[in-house]
């Protein structure tokens, strides 16, 4: 079996229903055909939810194609607004609905009840052209602008709205804490935190906040530009990730409040007695990381504040930093500049997995799918972005952002490596020799077949340098449009590579 597609950013719906849930007591109807309802079994698994999502899907069938939507989707908005008592209902339409063009507004009309009923919502999201993650955006704008209307007299201490934290984030939970505390040790108050556990009768006090901050560049940026021009709120969205963003996002912070803490004592004090992280970046374990070759890969936010830890902080050479979040290539492109080889914009995955073929770095920092290909090439990778599995979901705390954030970064980092004594251990102990050799190359259109002969003589290889041997076997083999791999075009490989 072969991957046929692969997305790196989900269907527009799903934005649409990660903000939706967040929220609480609002409840989702998402207008689809059976099966595009995997969000509920996604979102209990993922994030370990005790309650039931507050999703319901109403299901395009042959019935509803044959008499009309409308009759459907009234039933499930009303039955609903009964049964929860939400205070919000948002209607999430899909590619399914727009191809039916169905007006849905129409349908929202006919459900609205009386005073003491829900509000409700269509989602304003086109869904041919936009990713999960500006739906998401775009839904988190449409809510508040449904609901912030005035502007409120600000608190007495200084205090921050903390935008963009929502369900199946990476991390979102633990960097939220983080934030949290940071702004406690600086005396700022949290005056909300949106949307994950907010209620949508609440957001009229968004406006009391001194200043919004946008930890994620993926969600909330919409939302703190809209305070921003309606109700003159400023904001911060610089990414307090890594030991240099960290101190200029409190700097930042501390400037546009006013705020009466010695910020430049705390930031001196939290990078060299509290975090680890400085400490180990002038340690002789970093310095063998110094030169090191890696590939950064994921969400803009993400893989830049890491491509510049990398980089900055831990002299490791960055060959290529990339992102799939192509409408924000522009921004990311800014950000990375200096500190890689080379900058990759796309949404293919195969493109990815050919650079990292070619680069053969030392390690990979990515997403789940940069995992498999470094899986499939031995190929160290740190998981720093979503898409990601259950296991990027942990129970025990790991933020990314802050000074404790820094210091789970160091680890990631250090732990990715394969160091030369590891390795060197492995091939005493026989760790190599047990492994087997994959035949197969990492292109899904050609498969190049391993004669056993050569196999073994691949397996004599030591094994720091056996996949990097394979490899350029493989490309030679390719070059010269050979599908079988014998003895003979090991030593042809040699001999080309020598000369």
């Amino acid at each position: 079996m072969k991957l046929a597609y692969w997305m790196y950013a989900g269907p527009a719906h799903i934005g649409t229903l990660r903000v939706a849930s967040s929220f609480k007591n609002v409840h989702a109807i998402m207008h689809a055909p059976l099966g595009d309802d995997y969000f509920n079994v996604m979102r209990s698994m993922l994030e370990r939810e005790r309650d039931f999502t507050p999703v319901t899907a109403s299901i395009v069938d042959r019935y509803v194609l044959a008499r009309g939507s409308q009759e459907k989707v009234v039933e499930n908005i009303t039955r609903k607004n009964q049964e929860q008592k939400p205070d919000l209902i948002v209607l999430t339409p899909t590619c399914t609905s727009s191809i039916l063009q169905e007006d849905l507004q129409n349908f929202i009309s006919r459900a609205q009840g009386g005073p003491e009923d829900a509000d409700i919502l269509l989602a304003d999201v086109n869904h041919y052209r936009v990713n999960e993650f500006q739906a998401a955006d775009r839904t988190l704008e449409q809510i508040l602008r449904f609901y912030v209307k005035s502007n409120l007299p600000k608190t007495e201490k200084p205090s921050a709205n903390i935008i963009g934290i929502f369900t199946l984030g990476f991390h979102h939970q633990h960097d939220c804490r983080e934030i949290f505390r940071l702004l406690k040790d600086l005396n700022i108050q949290i005056n909300l935190i949106i949307p994950e556990g907010c209620a949508v009768t609440d957001l009229n006090k968004l406006t009391q906040a001194w200043i919004n901050i946008v930890p994620y560049r993926e969600i909330g940026l919409m939302a703190a530009k809209f305070l921003e021009k309606e109700f003159q709120m400023p904001y911060i969205s610089t990414t307090p990730m890594g030991l240099v963003d960290t101190a200029s996002w409190i700097t930042k912070i501390c400037q546009k409040t006013n705020c009466q803490s010695n910020y430049k004592k705390y930031i001196d004090h939290q990078t060299r007695f509290v975090s680890q992280a400085a400490w180990f970046s002038r340690s002789i374990d970093c310095q063998n990381l110094t030169g090191k070759k890696a590939l950064v890969f994921g969400d803009a936010t993400h893989a830049a504040g890491i491509t510049k830890i990398l980089v900055r902080e831990m002299g490791i050479n960055v060959s290529c930093a990339g992102t799939y979040c192509q409408h924000d290539g522009d921004w990311f492109r800014e950000q990375v500049q200096g500190f890689c080889d080379q900058v990759l914009i796309t949404d293919d995955h195969t493109r990815v997995g050919n650079m990292i073929a070619e680069i053969e770095p030392a390690a990979i920092f990515g997403t789940q799918m940069e995992r498999h290909v470094g899986k499939r090439l031995d190929i160290p990778c740190g998981v720093i972005s979503a898409p990601i599995h259950i296991q990027n979901f942990p129970l025990s705390y790991r933020p990314f952002l802050g000074y404790e954030g820094a210091n789970q970064i160091a680890d990631l980092v250090y732990n990715s490596f394969t160091l030369g004594m590891e390795d060197h251990l492995l091939e005493i102990f026989g760790g190599h020799d047990v492994k087997t050799v994959i035949t197969k190359n990492l292109s899904t259109d050609q498969n190049l077949i391993w004669d056993p002969s050569a196999i073994d003589e691949l397996q004599k290889i030591p094994g720091f340098v056996r996949n990097r041997i394979k490899r350029n076997t493989e490309k030679f083999a390719r070059s010269q449009k050979t599908d079988l791999i014998t003895l003979e075009v090991m030593y042809a490989a040699k001999e080309a590579l020598a000369n």
